[in-house]
């Protein structure tokens, strides 16, 4: 009987790193107590898995929780992570950019990485736990030894929180589907500096006030309102750091959803 159960036990733990590893921990939701996290010029521990393709940029979309899409392309370049909640931060972590590396597995280079966090882990094996897409997680092999460290599967690495850089990119706002008259949903993306944004405030045309707009999810910010929104707006982002920008009338009178609307600001 002893034995019956030693085996299903160790069966148990098997499939459990065969999902993480195969197809990694971003795929549905849990609870999760959130710890401080404050970024530290030094490096600090951690764990890694990847997942989707080999060579992909994470989820089959090139998205993920952060609303961010076509992560497969610059200036993300697949180079993404998802990251559990002291680094996803219920969303106000998306953006934030940290290099990482290994060097306790022969095939690591020790050289860093700098990675973006634009999706959420749910299954975290550490404190800080990054979900690496196969690019990002290739990345810190030595030349000619990526598949050699993917099949690692979960590896210890080192990481840090370093500044966003964009070069030729100013903040850009994308209008989601579905908003209309009375809603307006926005996706802020190219954060320059934290990379993130932890408030976001609208002023419509004439009106001279700022009005607070609530996070719905991931990089997404909403208003939702009891009267017709009068356009153009304009948008005040906030970053960790408490800096501000405003981005003026940025969102035109005949905005239409499903449209990226490019500013002339940048931290």
């Amino acid at each position: 009987m002893a034995s019956s159960f030693s085996s299903n036990k160790t069966a148990a733990v098997a499939v459990l790193l065969f999902s993480l590893v195969s197809y990694g921990s971003c795929a549905r939701p849990m609870n999760f107590t959130a710890s401080d996290f404050t970024a530290d010029p030094n490096w600090e521990a951690a764990r890694a898995t990847w997942y989707g393709a080999p060579t992909g940029a994470g989820p089959d979309d090139d998205g993920g929780a952060c609303g961010f899409k076509n992560v497969n392309q610059a200036p993300f370049s697949s180079m993404t992570s998802c990251g559990n909640e002291p680094l996803f931060k219920d969303g106000k972590g998306c953006g934030s950019c940290y290099q990482i590396r290994c060097t306790n597995h022969p095939a690591c280079s020790g050289n860093p990485e700098t990675v973006i966090i634009t999706d959420m882990n749910y299954y975290p094996v550490a404190k800080y736990h990054f979900d690496l897409s196969g690019t990002a997680f290739g990345a810190m092999a030595q030349p000619g030894r990526t598949d050699e460290l993917r099949h690692a599967g979960i590896i210890d690495i080192q990481f840090k929180r370093v500044p966003c850089n964009y070069p030729g990119q100013k903040v850009t706002f994308h209008v989601e589907e579905g908003s209309n008259s009375v809603y307006l949903a926005v996706l802020v993306e190219f954060e320059d500096g934290d990379g993130d944004v932890v408030q976001v405030d609208l002023m419509e045309a004439n009106s001279g006030n700022w009005e607070p707009m609530r996070e719905s999810w991931g990089s997404i910010w909403r208003m939702d309102s009891n009267h017709r929104l009068q356009a153009p707006f304009s948008l005040r982002i906030t970053n960790e750091s408490g800096k501000q920008l405003v981005a003026n009338q940025v969102i035109p009178a005949n905005w239409a959803p499903n449209t990226y609307y490019r500013s002339i600001i940048q931290y």
